[in-house]
C-alpha cells in the first residue's frame, strides 16, 4: 500500500507566552491548506534555519480555528529538552515548519451520553482538543462530559479554565493543595460505580504509571477506553522506529507497535505496561 507523505506547512508565530513556569501557549498562523487535525493526532513543528534540533518536536493540538485567510493551531507544551528549551524562545513572527496532522486519532462514539476524561499532568492537552470536539459537534449538545485532571500540586495545574468551559472538571493534586488529595486515578475511582459501561466512553492521557494504574482498575470491566500514549519521538511518520511501544496481538502475544504512526492512541487493554 502507498504511503501518503504529508506536506510541511510553513507557520509564523502569532504569541508564544509562559503560563505557569515552564508551561508556555504558543499560537501559529498556518496556510488554509493544512488539514483539520483530529482529536488525537498531533504536528511535527520545527524552527525554520535552525540546523539543531535537525528534526521537528511531537506537540498534541490545543486547538485549531479556520479563519478566511489562514489556520491558527494553538499547543500548549513543557519544556522538557533542548527542542522545546528552543521553541520557548520564539517570538512574534518567528518562522516555523508544520508536518502533519499525524497519527492515529481517538475513536468518536456519538451514541454514548456520558464522556470521561482523565488527565495526568500535560495530558490536559489533548483532553482539551477532545472535549472541545464534543462539545462543538451536534452529538456533543446531548453529552455529559466530565474531566479528571491531576497534578502534583497546584502550581503544576495548567489549562484548568479552558478545560473548564467545556466539561464538569474534577481537580486532584497529589500533596492536596488544591481539589482532592491524592492521585488523579484515585479520585476517578471513588466515581467508578457511579458510570454505566454501556452509556459511558473513558479516554486518557497522561504519565505511564497513571495509565498503567487506570488499566488495573478497568481490567475486568466493560468500558470502552482509548488512551493517547506519552513518547519520545524523533521523525514522527513512523520510519526511524525510535517510539516503539509493546501491545498484545490477536492472540495476547507481545508485538511492538509505532507510537507515531500506529498511534499515539490505542484501546487500553491492549497495552502491555511491564
Amino acid at each position: 500500500m502507498m504511503t501518503v507523505c504529508k506536506a510541511v506547512a510553513a507557520g509564523n508565530v502569532a504569541s508564544n507566552r509562559e503560563l505557569i513556569d515552564g508551561h508556555f501557549l504558543m499560537n501559529v498562523k498556518l496556510p488554509l491548506s493544512l488539514e483539520r487535525p483530529l482529536p488525537g493526532q498531533f504536528l511535527m513543528v520545527r524552527i525554520r534555519g535552525r540546523r539543531e534540533p535537525f528534526l521537528g518536536r511531537p506537540l498534541s493540538v490545543y486547538e485549531f480555528q479556520r479563519h478566511v485567510k489562514n489556520v491558527t493551531c494553538e499547543f500548549l507544551y513543557r519544556v522538557v529538552g533542548k527542542g522545546t528549551q528552543f521553541l520557548s524562545q520564539l517570538r512574534l513572527g518567528d518562522a516555523v515548519d508544520v508536518l502533519g496532522p499525524l497519527g492515529r486519532p481517538f475513536e468518536i462514539y456519538p451514541p454514548n451520553r456520558k464522556i470521561v476524561l482523565i488527565a495526568g499532568g500535560m495530558g490536559i492537552v489533548p483532553m482539551t482538543y477532545l472535549a472541545g470536539h464534543y462539545r462543538s459537534s451536534g452529538a456533543g449538545r446531548n453529552m455529559k462530559i466530565i474531566c479528571y485532571a491531576g497534578a502534583q500540586n497546584a502550581d503544576a495545574l495548567v489549562g484548568i479554565e479552558r478545560m473548564q468551559t467545556c466539561s464538569d472538571t474534577r481537580i486532584s493534586t497529589d500533596d492536596g493543595s488544591r481539589g482532592y488529595s491524592g492521585l488523579v486515578t484515585d479520585l476517578f475511582a471513588r466515581d467508578l460505580r457511579t458510570y454505566d459501561p454501556r452509556e459511558t466512553a473513558i479516554f486518557a492521557c497522561g504519565p505511564r504509571p497513571m495509565m498503567k494504574q487506570l488499566a488495573v482498575m478497568l481490567k475486568d470491566k466493560s468500558f470502552p477506553c482509548q488512551v493517547s500514549v506519552e513518547e519520545r519521538m524523533a521523525c514522527g511518520v513512523g520510519v526511524c522506529l525510535g517510539c516503539v511501544t509493546a501491545v498484545k496481538d490477536d492472540w495476547g502475544k507481545r508485538q511492538y507497535k509505532r507510537v507515531c504512526k500506529e498511534g499515539p492512541v490505542f484501546n487500553i487493554q491492549d497495552l502491555i505496561w511491564d
